[in-house]
């Protein structure tokens, strides 16, 4: 169930020039990345994790400054670090900014 799809290097150095543009310093280009997630991530959306489907909700960052999907199952929420996270196939709206975090 794994959607990995390759994106060319001008597309991606685009993707991480958009999510900086704005961005004073290190620490201001840290949030780039999870403001572009939550803004262009097209969520709720469905996959599988250890082969169970989740719903995956929104995205986070956790204490660690992890960039994390909050993923539910029936009533068990569990937070997966994004570059962790199977995509589904076809992936969703916005994946190429997981791509771009990377």
């Amino acid at each position: 169930m794994t959607a990995r799809r390759a994106l060319g290097k001008p597309r991606l150095e685009a993707l991480i020039e958009e999510a900086i543009v704005d961005a004073y310093g290190e620490s201001e280009q840290r949030v780039g990345c999870p403001c572009m997630l939550q803004e262009h991530l097209a969520c709720p959306f469905s996959t599988q994790v250890l082969g169970e489907p989740v719903r995956v909700e929104p995205i986070d960052l956790n204490d660690a400054e992890e960039i994390v999907a909050s993923c539910r199952r029936q009533r068990h929420r569990q937070l997966i670090p994004i570059l962790n996270l199977p995509l589904p196939s076809p992936p969703p709206v916005g994946w190429e900014w997981i791509e771009a975090y990377r």
